[in-house]
Order: structure tokens, then sequence, then C-alpha cells
């Protein structure tokens, strides 16, 4: 579906194209004017052009606006300073395009026409330990960009890569053998599994006695001993099950959790095929991947994969994860969603990848920290890390308060339900409204506000708009605007409505960003923007006191469609747009 800005864009390639042949190495770009004086879209292509053939930039942006004309989207370009395009839409335009946006469920927003298959590695928290905030990022930002790839038409395959193997359950079964309490087990898997791994450290590190009971259960456990591997059993299963009621309550979901220890088998082949191409070489009783001139920054970083112990590493599981994944699931495209601080490891992996000549596109995702307001690692006032399962219930039990205190009216379980949505949707918002690269500094106060930009006020501007049309129904008001019956009337729109219509006009382009740079804050920004555009034409636009019927239906049409996009936006983010609060 093209929108003004698709059809402008075309037309400057057009013009473009007769003036330089088809063969021209630049590509135009339209964006919004900053300041509206000017119009509604701008280009700057004259200046790139002109630099390049040392010409006058004005005189090219006079040609290209001649050549354009005027069309039943934009009035003449005008040309501004040194060689500014600037395109005003005519009212029409808008209108039409909003029409076809309307009666679009996908708001105008095309499936693509190449579909990949997209496996999304994230989340990813070791067994036996409770989540933590910083397992939170990843967590609800791999899940958004799952849910953006499935809604522009992508097969999603999402693996929760569970590390599940390796020398801390040594300690766990130490601990369980001499500690060990089934019904705490049972009851509180997660955070009692932590208290036995920390306990025996601890002991341990007095004791080399200990450190070394410790070493024979883990290796008791990797030679298929009976009893260390039904403990280890118990284990995984109780973690997952607790793991399952987090990943519910944030509205998460998983294709796969196929952790370490499925790839375990398959690990020393993996070494002796790297050895026997020369891609691996034998290191002081070790075994490296070295990486030659090919990859200058990683020349003197070389990629551990089996120490001199004969251990495996997390680096040798994840050559074994990236095989399995294009071998078994076809993957056209794999995101890898963690902390900037495994930088290294990704680039070591994807040289390795690129050496043994996989052609699949290989990413990854990776984000800065939540810190407190001392702008340090967000932590409690003891000094530990936060678990996740505290912090969602501190955000639901912070919004029951707000809820409380505003809507005593509603019952018990409609304000709890309510207050779900609110505090776990406040929590998702705050996160995933930051520019994931960057640390941000997390405020109670900020992500629960309902003002500015947090989720709070956007699913009130949702459940503002739903109410305004129950009202307008409840009046036997409606609106079956459509192309049929659309009158060009559009001297009579309001500023506050043309704004309006620019900003969900502007949907699929926020969308299509967020997609691209793997940032969801680019549609959060948008979500925000559109909320805000509606409450200006809302306070200046009467709905249904608009002084004529069809001014009435429009203004109704104009409601339902940034209800809608709303909804969707807010959906595709993973929080639950309400229609009351």
């Amino acid at each position: 579906m093209k929108f003004p800005l698709d059809l402008i864009l075309e037309s400057l390639k057009n013009a473009l194209d007769q003036k330089f042949g088809q063969d021209i190495p630049f590509s135009p770009i339209v964006e919004p004017c900053s300041n509206p004086s000017f119009g509604d879209f701008q280009s700057n292509i004259a200046f790139v052009i002109a630099q390049a053939l040392k010409e006058n930039p004005r005189k090219l942006a006079l040609e290209l606006a001649n050549a354009m004309g005027e069309s039943s989207v934009i009035f003449h370009p005008e040309v501004g300073g040194n060689g500014f395009l600037n395109f005003k839409v005519k009212p029409n335009a808008y209108l039409k395009a909003f029409l076809a946006m309307r009666s679009d469920p996908r708001l105008g927003i095309e499936q693509t026409k190449e579909p990949q298959t997209i496996v999304l590695d994230f989340s990813s928290p070791n067994i036996a330990k409770q989540l933590h905030v910083g397992h939170l990022r990843s967590t609800i930002l791999g899940d958004v960009l799952r849910r953006l790839n499935l809604f522009l038409g992508h097969r999603v395959i999402s693996d929760n890569h569970l590390g599940d193997w390796g020398t801390q359950f040594g300690m766990v079964i130490l601990g369980y053998k001499k500690y060990g309490n089934e019904s705490d087990l049972l009851t509180r898997p997660l955070e009692y599994l932590e208290e036995l791994y920390v306990k025996i450290q601890k002991e341990s590190i007095e004791s080399g006695q200990l450190r070394e009971e410790a070493k024979k259960e883990l290796q008791k456990l990797q030679s298929g001993d009976a009893e260390n591997t039904r403990l280890w059993a118990n284990f995984v299963n109780a973690s997952l099950g607790e793991l399952d009621k987090i990943y519910k309550r944030l509205n998460v979901k998983f294709d796969f959790s196929l952790g370490e220890s499925f790839y375990n088998p398959m690990l020393g082949q993996i070494v002796e095929e790297l050895l026997k191409k020369g891609i691996a070489q034998q290191s002081e009783g070790a075994v490296c991947v070295f990486f030659g001139k090919d990859f200058p920054e990683l020349t003197d970083k070389p990629m551990l994969i089996r120490k001199s112990d004969g251990a495996f590493l997390y680096a040798t599981t994840d050559i074994a994860t990236l095989l399995f994944r294009i071998q078994n699931w076809n993957a056209q495209r794999i995101i890898y969603v963690t902390d900037a601080r495994q930088k290294l490891h990704f680039s070591q992996l994807f040289a390795l990848a690129q050496i043994l000549g996989i052609n699949v596109q290989l990413e990854h995702v990776y984000f800065g920290s939540i810190l407190g307001e001392d702008k340090k690692p967000l932590k409690t006032r003891e000094g530990t890390s936060i678990k996740l399962r505290e912090l969602l219930e501190e955000a639901e039990n912070r919004a029951y308060e707000l809820i409380e205190a505003k809507r005593k009216d509603l019952s018990e379980e409609k304000k709890r339900e309510i207050a779900r949505a609110v505090g776990v949707g406040a929590l998702k918002y705050a996160d995933l409204s930051q520019n994931r690269i960057l640390d941000y500094i997390f405020k109670w106060e900020k992500l629960l506000s309902f003002d500015g930009n947090t989720a709070p006020y956007l699913i009130n501007a949702h459940v503002r708009i739903c109410s305004i049309l129950k009202k307008a129904s409840s009046q036997g008001y409606y609106s079956t605007l459509g192309f049929t019956s659309l009158k060009f009337e559009t001297e009579e729109l309001q500023p506050q409505e043309i704004e309006l219509l620019k900003t969900l006009l502007s949907f699929k382009y926020a969308l299509n960003l967020a997609i691209e740079e793997n940032s969801p804050h680019h549609l959060c920004n948008y979500l925000y923007s559109l909320a805000k555009d509606f409450h200006k034409f809302y306070e200046l636009c009467p709905v249904l006191g608009a002084p004529t019927p069809y001014i009435r239906e429009r203004r109704i049409a104009f409601c339902e469609c940034t209800a809608q996009t709303l909804a969707l936006g807010l959906n595709l983010l993973g929080i639950e747009a309400l229609q009351e609060m």
C-alpha cells in the first residue's frame, strides 16, 4: 500500500531518472520537514548530487521541482535555501491514504515478499539460578523482535538457549547430597538451588577437599552416573517449571528451550573436525582457533574451544548450536540478543562461521545495562542483584496502588487484572523505549507515570478513545466512512486533524525502522507521538459534538484508526491495550 511519502519518493526517482538516466548511483531520501512551515516532507538530494558533480544545488533542485510538478498528491514542490526540495501534501491525498489504511486490517503494512527463516536466541538463563533484573532486557527485547518479524511474515523460531550444563552442577549436586531437602526443591526450586550453590561455593573457598568433591560429582555427571543424572534432571525440570511462570507473566513464548546439555555430545567431534581442517590448532595442550589477517581486530584474540584438561567451553557449544540451527532448522538468519559484554565472543563466532563458508546472516543485537539512580548497575540495598520475580511483583503492587486510588468502584479482581497489565507493561515499555545500546536509569516514579513517554500514558490514551467510541455507539453514531462516501470537503480539515492524519500514516515507516535496526524504541517513540497528537486533536476538534454529521463521522473514523494503531503497536511490544482502566 502506497502512502503520500511513497508516492513523493517515486516521483522524485522518476525525475532523477529523466535527468541522469537509471544508472545514477544516488538514492534519494525523503524525510518529514523539521519545520512544518516549509511543508510536510523534504529532500536534500540536490545537495548530494551537486556536490559530486560540482554543480549548483539550487539550480538542480529547481530543475527537479519542475520535472515533478504538481500532482494529485502534492502541490508544486518548492525550493528552500540553497537547494532543499520541500513537498506539501494535498489534504485529499492524506484522506485517500487514510481510507486505504483504515480498510486494511494490517493498517497498510504489507508482509515481506521474501520471507526468511529467522532463529532468535534470547533470554538464555542458567538453570538452578533465579532470573534477575539483567535478564529482563534480553527476554523482552528478543520477544519484541520475534513479534515484529512474525508480523512482517517471516518464519521465526525462538530458542531459549539454557545454561543447563557445566561446573556449577558439581557444586549443586554436592550441596544437595549434603544438605538436600526435597520439600524445598518442590516448593521453591530456583531459590533453594541457588542457596545450595552459594553455600557450597563459600565453603569450598576454605576447603580444598570440598572443591575436589564437587569436581568428582561433576565428573560423575559427565560420565553418565545414574544418581547424579537423576538429580540433574530433577533440578532442570524444577527450574523450567519456575522459569515458565515468569515467562507467562511476561507473556513471552519460546518454540524451543534447547540447553547446553543438548549439544554436549556433539562437541568432541566438532573440535576434531576443526583440527583436521587446520582451522583450529593445539596450543599449550589446549585447542584454539587463531584468526589471520582477514580479521585484523581478532589477530591477538584466539578463540579457545577446548581447555588443556579436555573441558569444552561456551564457545564450543555455540559452534555446535550454530551448525545445528542451520542443518536442522534451515536458518537463513540468526539473531543473538545478549548484553554488550559478549561482543568479542560473537565477533569470534561470526568470524569462524565465515572461515567455514557459512552463508547465513548472523547478528548480535546487544544492549546496555539497567542502572540505579546512583548510575551504577541496579542492585538491592544489600548490594545483590534484584530478582526478576520480585521486580514484577513490585511493579504490579505499585500499579495496584495507583488503580486503587483512582477506581474504587471496580471489583478487586478487575483492579488486580488492570494492575498486572499496567505494571508489567510499564516495566517492559521503560526498557523498550530506550535506545537499546545505551544504559538507562531505572525510576519507579517515571515508568509508572500517566504523563510522558510511558506505558500507562499510552494505555490510558487507548482507554480514552475506547470510551469515546463506546459513547458514540450508545448515541447511535458510527463511522461508515469509505471511498464511496468520501466527500472532498478538505478545506474544513483543521490543522490538528491533518497532523493526526500525518502521524497515523507514518506508522509503517516507524515499524519498518524498528525492524531494520532491531530497535523497538523507534516504535515506542512513534506511539508516544501518536498519543500526543490524538490528545491535541481531541482537545480542539469536537468528535460527538462536531458541527455536521459528516465531520462527526470523519472524526469518529480518526478515533477508530488511532485506537487500532495504538492497540497493534502495543501488542507488538508485548503490552496489553486495555479498554478500561
